[in-house]
């Protein structure tokens, strides 16, 4: 691990990679501090304190702190990703986006061509949303300093330009740098609130309302937690795939074995996110509403630490895991795609026999997926309402960041080992000539 990490250095196209990736997190960064023109931070700051259960809370976190301070990027990414998911989701009911899919390279560069149109389209909604909000009081009282049709192009105008430019940071860092750029803008936006996370635990222990050894048993199970998701993000269930010899011209191909992968997650983290939203409406609703027979209801039914809350919430993460691993993998498609190319998994019938194999598979480990991510993003909760515990990383969130973390390190991997030097996580050397 130490050697592969000194091995970083000496490969100059790795080295400008992650120094431009740096270089444009720390651009973005700067970015979420500067205030959008028109509004009194101080006034929007006190409302997004004391909306940290809400799905104002959850926006936040993903912005960095951004929306927190109404920044010009208080958006953040979330309009691209939402544009994403409804395209992902839309391939499955328009055929001509499915026929478009299924182009291949250029098809791809066509709906990403799409996906960001539909990008600006949801951050000016949002943005004149924001602003009407602003000019209602509903983010306090004179959040405003002078309302009217200007303030409201100039928010719009800002807050879109600040989406398109965090997009356009992202796919600089995914040609340039290190990384997929668009998950690395959300990874560094959760885990630049860990520092103060922490300094708060510091303060805490000083003041005797929390133990050290409180904090090494949180600190120790925390480590076992990441442990835990890095090895089932890792896992996979691999489908032995036989191809048959093939004569092409004058010469025979032999045959080989070869694997079908399918992750134990393969839904990734949307379902944990999709939950997370349905579930925060109704309290953020109950902060807007005066109405004591729905704040009481939600305080009563909805509250994050009712066994109901939790159950909602665990029934939601697998039927949106089950339903996002049907549109990312489609097994008549596999076997079709399998069976074109002469090859076959062994035991199996081709066709229908096979498709039927794979999406038994892809049922039973979709199901531990489920469990697996629903005990992810339960156990902040517990660790919060039954011991006590100050503050926590949110489950989707330690998904996001691991997820990240394993992606940026396994293409990191992929440079070093390419160049003939010392991996990671391997612990052999390549020896042969040293590429630059």
């Amino acid at each position: 691990m130490i050697g592969g990490v000194q091995n970083i250095g000496k490969i100059t196209e790795l080295r400008q990679r992650i120094l431009f990736t740096f270089g444009m997190l720390a651009v973005y960064r700067v970015g979420a501090f500067i205030v959008t023109p028109g509004i009194d931070p101080s006034v929007v700051k006190s409302f997004f304190d004391q909306m940290a259960g809400t799905v104002f809370g959850l926006f936040s976190l993903f912005s960095g702190g951004a929306l927190k301070q109404l920044s010009i990027f208080s958006l953040g990414i979330m309009p691209y990703i939402s544009a994403s998911i409804i395209f992902q989701l839309l391939t499955v009911v328009i055929p001509q986006l499915d026929a478009l899919k299924k182009e291949g390279e250029a098809g791809r560069k066509k709906i990403n061509q799409y996906t960001r149109y539909a990008t600006i389209g949801l951050a000016m909604f949002q943005s004149f949303l924001i602003a009407m909000a602003l000019e209602n009081g509903q983010f306090g009282e004179g959040a405003v300093v002078n309302p009217g049709w200007g303030f409201r192009i100039m928010c719009m105008v800002t807050l879109t330009t600040g989406t398109a430019f965090i997009m356009w940071l992202g796919e600089q860092i995914t040609e340039r740098g290190i990384g997929n750029g668009i998950s690395l803008i959300i990874f560094a936006g959760i885990i630049i609130s860990i520092p103060s996370a922490i300094g708060k635990l510091f303060q805490l222990i000083r003041t005797d309302q929390f133990s050290i050894l409180q904090t090494l048993f949180v600190s120790a199970l925390a480590v076992g937690v990441i442990g835990f998701v890095v090895v089932v993000e890792r896992g996979q269930r691999r489908i032995p795939i036989q191809h048959a010899r093939r004569v092409v011209g004058k010469r025979v191909q032999q045959g080989g074995m070869s694997y079908f992968p399918l992750r134990v997650n393969t839904a990734g983290v949307i379902p944990a996110i999709f939950a997370s939203s349905l579930l925060m409406f109704p309290l953020t609703i109950g902060q807007f509403t005066e109405s004591p027979m729905i704040q009481d209801f939600i305080s009563v039914y909805l509250n994050p630490a009712s066994i109901l809350y939790q159950i909602v919430y665990i029934s939601l993460i697998i039927f949106f895991c089950y339903f996002y691993t049907a549109i990312m993998i489609n097994p008549a498609d596999v076997a079709d795609n399998i069976k074109k190319s002469g090859a076959y998994i062994p035991g199996i019938r081709p066709g229908k026999k096979t498709a039927d194999y794979i999406d038994r598979i892809l049922t039973r480990i979709t199901l531990v997926g489920a469990i697996y991510m629903s005990a992810v993003c339960v156990l902040p909760t517990l660790l919060a309402v039954r011991m006590g515990v100050p503050f926590y990383f949110g489950g989707t969130a330690l998904l996001i960041v691991v997820g990240v973390g394993l992606d940026t390190i396994g293409q990191i991997e992929a440079h070093l080992v390419s160049r003939q030097y010392e991996g990671l996580a391997s612990g052999t050397r390549v020896r042969g000539r040293i590429g630059r």
